[in-house]
């Protein structure tokens, strides 16, 4: 594995991590939704997420992460329509489809 490759998915799991730290245990969506400093700092880390994720993809590496196409897209309209975000997709992005994407970096991580 191209050593570029190893440290976009470290930053996915960091920015994974962050964003479980941020939310603590709880996780409760409408503390999330008041709270406006955690929902900017989850965005930046879908952000970087996601930038991660095309940068991987573009490497041609043998590394394949399963939703990349919608990761990439969520990170575009984080970015690009930044006044259309939606609290309730990014939680359900946050509970659903997080920890199976930290499960899948974590596999490539301990695989190189």
């Amino acid at each position: 594995m191209q050593i570029e490759v190893s440290v976009w998915l470290v930053d996915i799991q960091r920015s994974i991590d962050e964003i479980f730290y941020f939310l603590g245990d709880k996780r409760d969506f409408f503390a999330y939704q008041k709270d406006l400093k955690t929902k900017k700092a989850v965005e930046r880390n879908l952000e970087i997420i996601g930038e991660a994720v095309n940068r991987i993809m573009q490497a041609k590496t043998d590394v394949v992460i399963a939703n990349h196409r919608r990761i990439v897209d969520t990170r575009n309209r984080i970015i690009h329509g930044y006044d259309n975000v939606s609290d309730e997709v990014i939680w359900t992005i946050i509970i659903r489809d997080l920890p199976e994407l930290r499960k899948e970096v974590e596999v490539w991580l301990t695989s190189k």
